[in-house]
């Protein structure tokens, strides 16, 4: 028999774990000392401590390693159980990485800051283009924010007008403007260039609009859109030292759209005003 010292320095847990796990029922002494108090366990009730702590570490509650140690829970539900967690951790996978993007970003951001090419920039006039387009609200103007909206509204986009016998004529032309709402909330038009009349195309949800020329400061932004902040801000400090002011959302032609999205072409039409 080992007391609660040694079985818990033989387990790798704390002692005060090893009372919470008696208190819940999870893992009793095979027994206690009447006169002391003591708890005493079995070398055998180690393989239940491995399978309690094996379970913990797969993200379980304490409630639901009771339940599977106890064989409350059968076969099927455990399966369930562990294509559960394993969606879970699949999302957090991915939600770290998106943040490890958004980190590299602004280091090279940080890291370009007083390095400002001047031919990046280029003024010129954008004019009329037709384009189908969708349209969604984004929480705000933020790629992380923008991503998971833009991106599910062009996988619908492009079926809806095979459907419905539109062929594009031209790029994608993703564009932003405010919510009504307010409260920094972006609505996300995703539009693809078109020769067809405008308004509603068939019974689906996309329209053809007509988008007014304007006057441009364009630069390429060359990989994914998640990574556009340095590109933006190289757009920004040359607008300040060129004494022009933004008067809107950029819209993002789709010069080169490969599967790999690190081989991105996109051209930022930011419109501007002089002084």
């Amino acid at each position: 028999m080992f007391t609660i010292g040694d079985f818990a320095r033989y387990g790798r847990v704390s002692p005060r774990m090893l009372r919470h796990y008696d208190a819940i029922g999870l893992l009793t002494p095979d027994r206690t000392d009447p006169a002391t108090g003591y708890r005493l366990y079995g070398a055998a009730q180690l393989a239940r401590l491995n399978r309690i702590l094996a379970l913990k570490d797969l993200g379980f509650t304490l409630q639901q390693v009771g339940a599977v140690l106890d064989e409350r829970v059968g076969p099927e539900e455990l399966r369930g159980m562990l294509r559960l967690r394993r969606a879970e951790l699949a999302e957090a996978v991915a939600a770290a990485s998106a943040r490890l993007t958004r980190v590299e970003a602004r280091l090279r951001s940080i890291e370009s800051e007083g390095h400002m090419p001047a031919d990046d920039v280029v003024i010129k006039s954008v004019p009329t283009v037709r384009v189908a387009e969708l349209t969604g609200t984004a929480a705000s103007f933020q790629p992380q924010d923008i991503g998971p909206v833009i991106g599910p509204l062009y996988d619908r986009l492009f079926p809806l007008l095979e459907g419905a016998g539109l062929r594009p004529s031209g790029p994608g032309i993703a564009r932003y403007e405010d919510a009504p709402e307010g409260g920094g909330a972006i609505v996300v038009h995703a539009g693809v260039t078109v020769s067809a009349p405008v308004g509603a195309v068939g019974d689906t949800e996309v329209r053809v609009v007509e988008l007014p020329p304007f006057e441009a400061a364009t630069i390429v932004h060359r990989g994914a859109m998640d990574d556009v902040l340095s590109t933006t801000h190289t757009l920004a400090r040359w607008l300040d030292a060129n004494g022009y002011r933004s008067t809107g959302y950029s819209r993002e032609v789709n010069l080169e759209c490969p599967p790999d999205r690190e081989s991105w072409v996109t051209e930022l039409q930011e419109p501007v005003a002089k002084g």
